[in-house]
């Protein structure tokens, strides 16, 4: 029987945040990794995971087949962890999640390896939502073409270095409200506050893993407007409770509007942000420019809460927060449109 050093594995997608927890496990075992990616000079940061030689990056895409099967020439096992959240050119769910895993199966077939393919948990031929259309049509070619693959259908993935619950932290982090509360809480409950804030910190995470699905379910359902009028129309009330009471209890149920907003907002933002930007190629763009204004509108709010809450106190402070927050939404409610487009399914 040969030993995992002589199994070559070829690992489709193995540069991104499952890839890479993928591409260390394998090394770990002493198998040789093929990792094929669309751009392997930007793979460097892969090399520091395996032995000298162990890990060897190729051009492949799996929109084109042949590029895929030079990839997995040789191989024993095929592991395709290539997935998109959002489509952008020739990127679009079908290429890439239905087709592309096919492509990937009949490679891995043709080669006599074995497949196993990285779906989502809600992968359904009949879904509303492309995205999990796509995912059911690339399971069924994926067992057309190699019947004893192995099929994994994860829920959210999270860890170190993911671009989910980090985007969601980094959220709570700028919130001006969140150093207030600290601060709060180190005046009422002293030596033991930072477990108490701890718990605040964590509260709203946990709400955005729980609501960030439904969102995306139901940005798609009922449009994009709608969640977004909710997700902007939580913080006043937010605000309004902090101003009259710092009981924990009701710091917590803050923490869990902050978490609903957290949700909405930060999954909208990218859907929002591929709506206005479709087939133009300037999503990465627009996600910076958005990326960028948010750090400068964090800074400037905490600098300006700070001078707020010196000048007129917790409450007025909480209050006035409460009153921008609301212009905000009503902003929203009169000039932003609808950017879903027209052609989307309900």
């Amino acid at each position: 029987m040969a030993s995992n050093q002589d199994t070559l594995v070829t690992v489709f997608g193995g540069s991104g945040f499952l890839g890479r927890s993928v591409v260390r496990a394998l090394c770990k075992r002493d198998y040789r990794i093929r990792v094929g990616v669309r751009r392997p000079e930007l793979t460097g940061h892969l090399q520091p995971l395996g032995k000298v030689g162990q890990i060897h990056a190729v051009q492949a895409n799996i929109r084109y087949p042949a590029s895929v099967e030079a990839a997995m020439r040789d191989s024993r096992v095929a592991i395709n962890l290539v997935g998109i959240l959002t489509e952008g050119g020739a990127q679009s769910f079908d290429a890439v999640q239905g087709e592309g895993a096919g492509a990937v199966a009949k490679a891995a077939s043709a080669a006599g390896a074995r497949m196993v393919h990285i779906s989502a948990i809600g992968a359904n031929a009949n879904s509303p939502s492309r995205y999990a259309r796509s995912k059911a049509v690339g399971e069924t070619a994926v067992l057309s073409a190699t019947p004893a693959a192995t099929i994994m259908r994860p829920s959210i993935v999270f860890g170190p270095e993911d671009q989910f619950t980090n985007r969601f932290a980094s959220l709570a982090t700028i919130s001006p409200m969140l150093p207030l509360i600290g601060e709060n809480l180190a005046t009422s409950m002293g030596a033991g506050s930072s477990i108490w804030m701890s718990g605040l910190i964590i509260v709203p995470q946990i709400v955005v893993a729980i609501l960030a699905p439904w969102v995306g379910y139901h940005s798609q359902k009922r449009g994009r407007k709608p969640l977004l009028l909710i997700g902007f129309a939580l913080p006043p009330v937010r605000a309004a409770l902090l101003a009259f009471t710092n009981a924990y209890p009701f710091l917590v149920v803050a923490q869990l509007l902050d978490g609903v907003t957290g949700a909405i907002i930060g999954v909208l933002t990218i859907i929002v942000i591929t709506d206005l930007t479709k087939d133009t190629g300037r999503f990465n763009l627009a996600q910076g420019a958005v990326g960028a204004m948010i750090g400068i509108a964090a800074s400037v709010s905490t600098l300006a809460t700070g001078f707020l809450f010196q000048g007129i106190g917790p409450a007025g402070g909480f209050i006035a927060i409460a009153a921008i927050a609301a212009a905000a939404t009503a902003l929203i409610w009169i000039f932003v449109s609808e950017t879903k487009p027209a052609d989307d399914p309900d």
